[in-house]
């Protein structure tokens, strides 16, 4: 179990406000940050990719903007996590930066992870923040959410993030080292190591918020290992109030891992072949079935004709000439640029269409081939 933490590709972490700052003075726990991002900068420089999402930002604007003590209204949470996002931010570059590290702030929105296009673009903006060594560090765009579209925690958050970027593993930070039969402090309750299957008797076991700093509780952190799991992605609960928390869990510490049946390649795959309905069709010629078969990417020099009206992100068909798919996909390009493009060159795609879009019609990772 050990390994799926220290054996992943690319990580998330999700940390909470109770980790992150002070519950008394609203101040940044700044120890345990320093830690943890020695953490993360030791996982980071033997390859493997990091993106935190982190909770903090109203709390720490609650204490600059002096608001009052129990529940804020939500323009209240809304002003506060404004002022306490510059200051996390801060936070994180500064101490990433004694390790060489770069830290970019990412603001989400439940649509940017449920809308197709918009899920294209922060997918986008996240990988290429990878490539180049840059350490993302994610939160719910608190100043413009409203209360009936937030996430509602940052637990659903990370595994939303964790399914997007396919990550291999996503880590749970709590005040509590995993899922345990009953509350922990009632006689007889017992920790469970590990959940191969998400069951009702399983979603039982979890509990409400525990406190006010916190909108998570175990309930939330169950419903994101269903979103992890479903994704192929394992996904632990751990005790992150020790310093070096990762560290801490790749040496053994007790928590809870809830286990994926599947790779995260795979699961994305099924959700691409099986989960929307095709609103157009690319035809291509003999040369790209080829190259489709060698699991390269779909170009427009390869594509002969486009039928149907789609917009970027849209799933849509690929057929030969004969009209038999080969594959299924999601496109790169609208239906109306992607008919100025086709029978093109990549590098033509900016004299076409007066901007800079992607080489590829559909990308290797938004394919899928037709068994």
């Amino acid at each position: 179990m050990i390994a799926r933490l220290s054996n992943a590709s690319r990580v998330v972490v999700k940390i909470g406000s109770a980790l992150l700052t002070d519950s008394e003075t609203g101040r940044l726990n700044r120890s345990w940050l320093q830690a943890f991002v020695e953490d993360i900068a030791t996982m980071r420089a033997r390859g493997q990719e990091m993106l935190i999402v982190s909770s903090g930002a109203i709390a720490l604007g609650r204490r600059a903007l002096k608001l009052p003590s129990g529940k804020l209204k939500l323009e209240e949470s809304q002003a506060a996590a404004a002022v306490g996002q510059i200051s996390l931010a801060q936070a994180f570059q500064e101490i990433l930066s004694a390790y060489g590290r770069n830290c970019a702030q990412i603001l989400l929105t439940l649509d940017d992870t449920e809308e197709r296009r918009r899920y294209l673009n922060a997918r986008s903006t996240l990988n290429t923040l990878l490539k180049l060594g840059a350490v993302p560090v994610i939160n719910e765009n608190d100043t413009v959410a409203t209360s009936e579209i937030r996430y509602g925690d940052n637990d659903r958050l990370a595994a939303r993030v964790a399914s997007m970027m396919s990550a291999d593993c996503l880590v749970l930070l709590s005040d509590i080292d995993g899922l345990y039969t009953a509350p922990p402090s009632e006689p007889g309750a017992k920790h469970l190591p590990e959940v191969s299957d998400i069951t009702p008797e399983i979603e039982a076991m979890a509990g409400d918020a525990a406190s006010e700093m916190s909108r998570g509780g175990m309930k939330t952190k169950v419903a994101a290992a269903r979103i992890a799991t479903d994704a192929g992605c394992n996904m632990a609960i751990a005790n992150g109030r020790t310093l070096h928390p990762l560290r801490a869990l790749e040496e053994g510490a007790r928590c809870t891992w809830f286990t994926a049946r599947q790779t995260p390649v795979a699961a994305r795959k099924r959700w691409i072949s099986g989960g929307l309905k095709p609103l157009g069709i690319l035809t291509i010629d003999a040369g790209a079935v080829r190259a489709l078969g060698q699991g390269r990417s779909l170009l427009p020099a390869g594509v002969t004709a486009v039928t149907g009206n789609f917009e970027r992100g849209d799933m849509v068909s690929v057929r030969d000439v004969a009209g038999a798919e080969v594959a299924r996909g999601l496109a790169a390009y609208s239906s109306d640029d992607a008919l100025r493009i086709i029978g093109h060159n990549s590098g033509e795609i900016e004299q076409l269409l007066g901007f800079s879009g992607r080489a590829e019609m559909i990308h290797r990772d938004d394919l899928v081939l037709k068994s």
